[in-house]
């Protein structure tokens, strides 16, 4: 394991444990923006707990390697369904949001394959 996949797994984890953050406990901007979406608030709680679970299983990766691809994986899909929730509400100037997330993502996954990012 390299110090740049180390690296790329910890920013992703701690941005994807920010996000679990902000929408479980419910900060007034994150709900603002997940009504403008259309996000049915019973999804809500679901939502912070997938990226909590995404982000603990990209740390436990550090340990067994196919745990933080999984949840990688996870993690990427959950970003895109943001992208494409965002796009569908037309909410433009918010596309970058999600992608900012994925990134550290996909460079953790890539890094971990041994692959440059």
């Amino acid at each position: 394991m390299s110090t740049a996949h180390l690296a790329a797994t910890a920013v992703a984890a701690a941005m994807a444990s920010f996000s679990a953050a902000v929408s479980l406990l419910g900060t007034p901007w994150a709900e603002r923006s997940l009504t403008d979406y259309g996000v049915p608030r019973s999804w809500w709680t679901w939502l912070g707990v997938a990226k909590a679970a995404g982000a603990a299983g990209l740390l436990a990766g550090l340990v067994v390697p196919f745990i933080g691809v999984m949840a990688g994986i996870g993690l990427v899909l959950y970003y895109a369904g943001a992208l494409v929730t965002v796009v569908r509400a037309h909410r433009f100037a918010h596309i970058p949001a999600p992608l900012v997330f994925a990134v550290p993502v996909v460079c953790a996954l890539l890094l971990g394959r041994g692959r440059a990012c």
